[in-house]
C-alpha cells in the first residue's frame, strides 16, 4: 500500500524541534562552532569568549588591532555566519 502523504525525515525532526523550543538554541549553538569556521583559524586563536544575547553576537577579543578590523566587516561575518547556518541567528556582532 502506497502513502500519499510521506514527509521528510529532516521536516519531522525540525517540527519536533520547534515544538518543544529547541530549534533557537540548536541554531544559535551551530553558529558559534561555526566561528572558527568563518572568520579563520588565526581570528579563532584571539577569540576567548562567544556567546549570543537578543540576536547579537558577543565576540571577546585578545587583540585590539583585530577588533578594529573586523569592526569594518561586521556586517559581512554576520551575513557569512548566517548563510552558513542556514538561517538568520543574529542580526549583529559585537566586539569585546
Amino acid at each position: 500500500m502506497f502513502r500519499k502523504d510521506v514527509q521528510q525525515l529532516r521536516d519531522l525532526i525540525l517540527r519536533n524541534l520547534r515544538a518543544q523550543g529547541l530549534e533557537t538554541p540548536l541554531l544559535q549553538k551551530r553558529l558559534i562552532d561555526s566561528w572558527p569556521e568563518v572568520a579563520g583559524n588565526l581570528v579563532a586563536s584571539y577569540t576567548q569568549n562567544l556567546y549570543i544575547r537578543n540576536q547579537t553576537l558577543f565576540v571577546h577579543l585578545t587583540s585590539p588591532a583585530l577588533r578594529a578590523d573586523l569592526m569594518m566587516t561586521r556586517k559581512e561575518l554576520v551575513n557569512k555566519l548566517n548563510a552558513h547556518v542556514g538561517s538568520q541567528v543574529i542580526a549583529d556582532i559585537k566586539f569585546n
